[in-house]
């Protein structure tokens, strides 16, 4: 198996802090939610909302199980995991933050899971990574990193929250 290291401990920061930095610049007038997407996305939340403290922004988590279009190809019984939002959506500016931007399939999902708890007066989408790759006509507003990649590849990211150290790497 090949791999190729894209983003170190280093990177990850710098990245986060890109991506505040142009959250921060991009204001619209609502309250600020910062939405992580079950399950590297929640970590990655938390440390934008934590550099966008100024913004004093809610912060939630969103699992996104349920609204899966291949839900019946995961497993007989997926495992649901709590969404974590108690707060009302409606009118709020909402960054849904996830780890890597692929097919859009995964965005389309927590779209619909948001708007099944509220009416945002917007939705925005934060990434660490953008691979490319597209089913689905979704595009990210901030990107940390933009990967090139093949469709047979893999992009791995790991957070000191769930994983020990923070890294992102792409996998034959």
């Amino acid at each position: 198996m090949s791999e190729r290291n894209v983003l170190d401990a280093k990177g990850v920061e710098e990245a986060l802090d890109r991506l505040a930095a142009a959250i921060a610049a991009r204001p619209h007038g609502e309250d600020l939610a910062v939405i992580g997407i079950r399950r590297r996305g929640v970590p990655l939340a938390e440390r934008l909302a934590g550099r966008l403290a100024k913004l004093s922004p809610r912060v939630g988590s969103l699992d996104i199980t349920l609204y899966r279009d291949d839900l019946s190809l995961i497993a007989d019984q997926p495992v649901v995991h709590a969404t974590e939002i108690d707060f009302p959506l409606d009118g709020l500016r909402v960054v849904l933050v996830d780890d890597v931007l692929f097919t859009g399939r995964t965005t389309r999902s927590a779209i619909d899971a948001l708007f099944a708890l509220g009416r945002p007066a917007r939705i925005e989408l934060a990434v660490l990574v953008d691979r490319g790759h597209r089913e689905l006509p979704f595009a990210a507003d901030y990107v940390g990193q933009t990967v090139e990649t093949q469709r047979s590849e893999r992009v791995e990211v790991s957070v000191t929250e769930l994983d020990g150290s923070d890294g992102v790497k792409v996998t034959q």
